[in-house]
């Protein structure tokens, strides 16, 4: 998978995936939590989704251009150190039980992973051959995958008191138990994110000790598409965009609301659910490995396309049926969601040489999408109902086969072309 070199700085790469995919993965379980201890309505909640990939948006370019100017080890150090930052900051955000300080803090905590994001997800596809630059960043993002497994099952455990008070119960409190209770409430994230926070400044150190290769993407110009003068001319990776925007949008949606869907649909207990989104994302990281071992039998894009299709069938079988079916549905799209992310990145990117950074940097920015989706979603929720709010990622997951469809096409038509310069040879 990667020479020997390469063995341990993909290694110590790949524990970034898990770090991100740890913090990303415990905002299902901050959004109902944060609703009970700051007394917040369903579109309020949203908004912890929204100031985490805001960042995203806004941070992604001087991500990019930092790792320009100072490489991709300065990349990661930086967004280690404003990882640690964010996750620090839960503990005052949690003693004022102010909701915009704990949207701050999840600003900062994001702005961080934009750092990371934009210099892991590229670098990883560098360390090594690039006939298995899809398989190895697939890999890496396995281990996102176990993160994901793990924060919802933790955070269920240790942040979420499985205590909601009905209004009848909440009007019986005096306001001096009241304020105890959501203190209470508001407290349970404290330790957590301590931890979060200090783990993380150790893997930096751990970072600036380490000697990471450099790698000079000019050698890869060559490989550059003939007469894309600039990224924008470039349609593959534009609709590599497109469609990230609207993958990572659908992703979040169906996990950020995963816990009041189980609710609505089947009556289940927010503890309950938890625990079942931690094995929905066991099957996200299971979807990463034998993705990860597929892409050695089949194409990247037509694996892609069959999952894309698979997952426009299940959300619509979810949005239909109501019990334990439309859970289970909605799991087995988790699980279909696993490779989706990666390939589309590798997709989008292939080709573009000496533009590789710049051009992870824009798709980076597309994780925007998860900032603008969920929001939708609520208002959706809102008007008509939580099994109506699906109904757009289906409508997603079907950009992004379209997106697989044609990067197939183009690798059938770049197949022809070879072979015809051969017989003319």
């Amino acid at each position: 998978m990667a020479s020997r070199q390469f063995t341990f700085p993909v290694l110590l790469i790949t524990s970034l995936f898990f770090l991100w995919g740890f913090a990303h993965n415990l905002n299902p379980i901050l959004i109902p939590h944060l609703k009970k201890a700051c007394q917040l309505s369903d579109f309020q909640s949203a908004f912890v989704d929204s100031a985490f990939f805001i960042a995203y948006f806004t941070m992604a370019l001087p991500a990019g251009y930092c790792m320009k100017r100072f490489g991709y080890k300065a990349g990661i150090v930086t967004g280690l150190l404003l990882f640690a930052i964010g996750a620090l900051l839960f503990y005052p955000a949690a003693s004022t039980r102010e909701y915009l300080f704990f949207l701050i803090a999840l600003f900062v905590i994001a702005s961080g992973l934009t750092f990371l994001e934009t210099a892991a997800n590229p670098y990883i596809s560098v360390l090594g051959p690039p006939e298995t630059a899809t398989q190895r960043l697939n890999f890496a993002q396995s281990f996102n995958g176990l993160a994901a497994t793990l924060a919802p099952f933790l955070g269920g455990m240790f942040i979420l008191s499985g205590k909601t008070l009905s209004p009848e119960a909440e009007a019986a409190l005096t306001e001096q138990q009241l304020q105890a209770y959501l203190q209470t409430e508001a407290d349970a994230v404290k330790i957590p994110y301590l931890l979060i926070g200090f783990i993380v400044l150790l893997v930096a150190l751990k970072v600036i000790w380490t000697r990471l290769p450099q790698i000079n993407e000019t050698v890869g110009a060559k490989t550059e598409q003939i007469g894309a003068s600039s990224l924008f001319a470039n349609g593959n990776f534009i609709f590599g965009v497109v469609a990230l925007f609207f993958y990572v949008g659908a992703q979040v949606g169906v996990v950020s609301f995963f816990i009041r869907f189980s609710g609505a649909v089947a009556g289940i207990t927010e503890k309950a659910a938890a625990t079942l989104l931690s094995g929905a994302l066991l099957g996200f990281m299971i979807g990463r490995f034998a993705g990860s071992f597929l892409m050695r039998y089949f194409a990247p894009a037509k694996l892609l396309a069959l999952f894309a299709t698979l997952n426009v069938l299940f959300t619509l079988v979810s949005v239909s049926v109501s019990g334990l079916l439309a859970i289970y549905t909605l799991m087995g799209v988790t699980f279909l969601m696993s490779i989706m992310f990666p390939t589309i990145f590798s997709l989008a990117i292939h080709g573009l040489g000496s533009k590789t950074k710049q051009g992870s940097s824009i798709l980076i920015m597309a994780i925007v999408g998860g900032a603008v989706l969920p929001l939708l979603m609520g208002l959706i929720s809102d008007w008509f109902s939580i099994q109506a709010a699906y109904l757009l990622p289906a409508a997603c997951f079907a950009i992004v086969l379209v997106f697989a469809l044609r990067n197939i096409r183009q690798r059938q038509i770049s197949e022809v072309e070879v072979t015809v310069q051969r017989e003319t040879v």
